[in-house]
């Protein structure tokens, strides 16, 4: 007698459920720090195009400025750093951003950035 059995193939209930489940828990996290990375980018930018305002005091102000505008909040013009390299004077920034994910746990990222 030839019995062979047909061997099942595919997901089984419990793996689509725990693939579903995975990928909502990143949607849920990338939903939350792509503003903070878009922010980030916005910040970098912002300090590009102020740069050349004069001293650090004019350039603070101008941060503020545009900040205010583009409705940047994790940094003011007072978090700006300068700092003299040969005739080049270079602004740098850094923060950070908390992202609660559940109960005690969060997600911390880190930023940091300067002017070019």
């Amino acid at each position: 007698m030839n019995t062979t059995k047909n061997k099942q193939r595919g997901a089984s209930l419990i793996g689509i459920l725990f693939v579903g489940g995975v990928l909502v828990f990143a949607g849920i996290v990338g939903a939350q720090v792509v503003p903070t990375y878009a922010e980030y980018r916005m910040i970098g930018k912002t300090v590009d195009k102020v740069k050349g305002a004069g001293t650090p005091a004019e350039v603070r102000s101008s941060f503020d400025k545009t900040a205010q505008i583009d409705d940047i909040k994790s940094i003011t013009g007072k978090d700006l750093v300068f700092t003299q390299e040969g005739t080049k004077t270079v602004i740098s920034f850094a923060y950070t951003k908390e992202i609660h994910l559940a109960g005690p746990a969060y997600l911390l990222m880190k930023y940091a950035g300067r002017s070019n």
